[in-house]
């Protein structure tokens, strides 16, 4: 049987913030994993909350947090909480190499791949839109000889519409000659950019292209590792470069995951890879244990406290095998759902109104202890965070990155 102070289940954004900030604490952490995480999957920009309950654009986020409905998880977690976790997580990112610039007042501005503006509150340099637009009379879009989901005529059209026909805009092709006439990916890029001759050959190709009021956008692209590529590629070009999101996988979110890990092993967490928690022990109001089935036994984990953060529906830690009884899989916690099938979800999957499927999960008190219909606390030494909280709609309100890093630090820190 294995001992620890803090056991963390889950291993996406939230279950990594939870364990790296129980561990700045001083504490003995596990962090029980099962799967890659999501962070493949997620740009790596934290939005805190670009739109309101009424789907209404909101210029403030922080003041905007204090309109929302009774039960979103933002009010149990606190805006010192929100601050405070949020600024742990950019100084993690900073002290590895991927410096995030914004603000907790107002929005950046990220270009999407068809060439939309996508509000957020912080983002790593090289997603950082707004600081390149200012003063900026051409737009040049990088398109990537080969490269699948990507494409720069749609971008430009786009582009135009959000950032106005008063600038000049145009299509260039970079040619990193790989995959043999096959399709390649961003990774693929990546990896040649970090090479010796693929940032050599990008430069070249570019460099006739570039100036001090031009801006170059680039697909998500610049890099693996952190923010140097970027950085050393906007010094050889002597313009500003920008990256778009993208479909998935995500460089960026690699990036931050890599980062993430890297840091957990510097302060000395446990990280138990390929493990499903299938199950818990709890006496007189307490978890005393978690049983997780490994490649080849089950285990059983003791802990003082467990911070759940197993990702809701989107990541297997509710289910449900039949309607209006969703489960939580690991404690066997209360969970708040909206009832009704006419409720369950609306005709159209991007509308103004948020999908009831969504804010399905879990109640907690401001501690983040998991609580029932009633307001108790179900387990004393329980923290629950990220997609396992109910009573928002991430997609809808432009809000995931932020909930996920508030509520884990709040469940950290108590």
């Amino acid at each position: 049987m294995i001992q620890s102070d803090v056991i963390v289940i889950g291993g996406g954004m939230a279950g990594m913030i939870a364990a790296l900030a129980s561990a700045k604490d001083g504490k003995r952490v596990t962090l029980l994993t099962y799967g890659e995480g999501t962070l493949p999957l997620n740009s790596g920009v934290v939005d805190i909350l670009a739109y309101d309950s009424r789907h209404q654009y909101v210029r403030d986020p922080m003041a905007a947090i204090e309109s929302l409905p009774e039960d979103h998880p933002y009010h149990r977690i606190g805006r010192k909480a929100i601050e405070e976790g949020i600024t742990f997580f950019r100084e993690v990112m900073a002290a590895h190499g991927l410096p995030y610039a914004g603000t907790f007042e107002q929005h950046l501005l990220v270009p999407t791949a068809v060439g939309t503006l996508k509000p957020t509150s912080f983002a790593p340099r090289s997603l950082a839109g707004s600081r390149g637009f200012k003063g900026r009379r051409k737009i040049v879009v990088i398109s990537i000889r080969g490269l699948k989901d990507f494409y720069g005529s749609i971008m430009l059209e786009n582009l135009k519409k959000a950032l106005g026909e008063h600038r000049s805009y145009e299509i260039a092709v970079v040619d990193p000659q790989l995959g043999g006439g096959r399709d390649i990916t961003t990774q693929d890029v990546a990896r040649w950019l970090e090479s010796d001759r693929g940032g050599h050959d990008f430069v070249t190709q570019l460099r006739s292209r570039g100036g001090s009021d031009v801006l170059f956008i680039v697909p998500q692209v610049l890099g693996l590792k952190d923010g140097a590529l970027h950085e050393e590629l906007e010094e050889r070009l002597g313009t500003s470069l920008v990256e778009t999101t993208c479909l998935p996988p995500s460089v960026n979110g690699m990036r931050v995951q890599r980062i993430l890990r890297d840091a957990l092993r510097d302060a000395g967490v446990d990280i138990v890879e390929n493990t499903r928690v299938v199950g818990s022990k709890v006496e007189d109001g307490r978890a005393v244990s978690v049983l997780a089935q490994g490649a080849a036994r089950k285990k059983e984990y003791r802990a003082d406290c467990f911070i759940l953060a197993t990702g809701g529906f989107y990541s297997g830690g509710i289910t449900m095998r039949e309607f209006d009884q969703p489960q939580e899989v690991v404690f066997n916690l209360p969970v708040s759902f909206v009832r009704g099938e006419e409720n369950w979800a609306n005709d159209k999957l991007f509308s103004n109104q948020p999908q009831g499927f969504a804010r399905t999960g879990i109640m907690t008190d401001e501690a983040m202890r998991p609580i029932d219909a009633e307001g108790h606390a179900v387990l004393e030494n329980v923290r629950v965070c990220g997609r396992m909280l109910a009573g928002y709609d991430f997609c809808f309100e432009h809000s995931g990155n932020g909930v996920a890093i508030s509520s884990a630090y709040k469940a950290a820190r108590g």
